[in-house]
């Protein structure tokens, strides 16, 4: 299993996520709100999660089922670590992180993991 390409590949998503929520926050959430914009953020994120799998996929060379889902579970691992970490980094709360995956009270990250978990499987099953 290639998990350099992999971490690589990661902190590329994450580039992209941070940028797009650079934006939303200064752009969109003042708009329509922050939980709105969060929730829109989990769409555009899994948007940029497949394209950046999409065209890393050969390269990342995850061929079996089994390699794919260990990708997107380090994938899945590595990013709750980071948004952990930043999120107390900028003092938000621990409340404040969980709401955001608690679908309870709108909060979408958990089936942003979800697809993030997936993401390297269905790349490579739509090529």
């Amino acid at each position: 299993m290639p998990w350099l390409r992999a971490a690589l590949v990661w902190m590329l998503i994450m580039l992209a996520e941070t940028g797009s929520g650079m934006v939303r926050e200064v752009f969109i959430a003042p708009v329509i709100g922050g939980l709105r914009a969060r929730q829109l953020g989990v769409l555009v994120g899994c948007i940029l999660i497949f394209v950046i799998a999409w065209l890393t996929a050969r390269w990342m060379n995850a061929r079996t089922l089994r390699d794919q889902l260990a990708v997107g579970a380090f994938w899945v691992a590595l990013t709750l670590l980071f948004e952990a970490a930043l999120g107390r980094a900028l003092g938000v709360s621990w409340s404040r992180l969980l709401s955001d995956y608690n679908p309870a009270h709108g909060g979408f990250m958990l089936f942003g993991l979800a697809f993030m978990f997936i993401t390297p499987w269905l790349t490579k099953k739509l090529r």
